[in-house]
């Protein structure tokens, strides 16, 4: 059985007992958390589209942490005129954990 959710405007496939990293959301750790935009489902072979949601299908977690993403650099120049600029960015993210699936 999987889903496919928005989770703070992104889509993700998920299914139960999986850890997935979704965009920082508001939320204290262990804290649960119920996610009611499911575009997609499956049951056994069984898809379930919806025109865009699937009316009553929740998916439920838990928050694990709130972690960082890997630095990314951001590096301009132009060349021969002696302008660089060298920027690094590191991406929020929370931790969440599947727990259930409900059609």
């Amino acid at each position: 059985m999987y889903a496919i959710v928005n989770i703070s405007g992104k889509q993700f496939k998920v299914t139960k007992e999986q850890q997935i990293f979704a965009p920082r959301m508001q939320g204290e750790v262990d804290a649960s958390v119920e996610f009611d935009q499911v575009l997609l489902a499956d049951d056994n072979g069984t898809v379930s589209v919806g025109a865009p949601l699937l009316e009553g299908a929740k998916v439920s977690g838990k928050i694990l942490d709130h972690v960082k993403g890997d630095k990314v650099i951001v590096f301009k120049k132009k060349r021969r005129k002696g302008y660089k600029k060298k920027n690094g960015h590191r991406q929020q993210y929370t931790k969440i954990v599947i727990e259930d699936i409900v059609l």
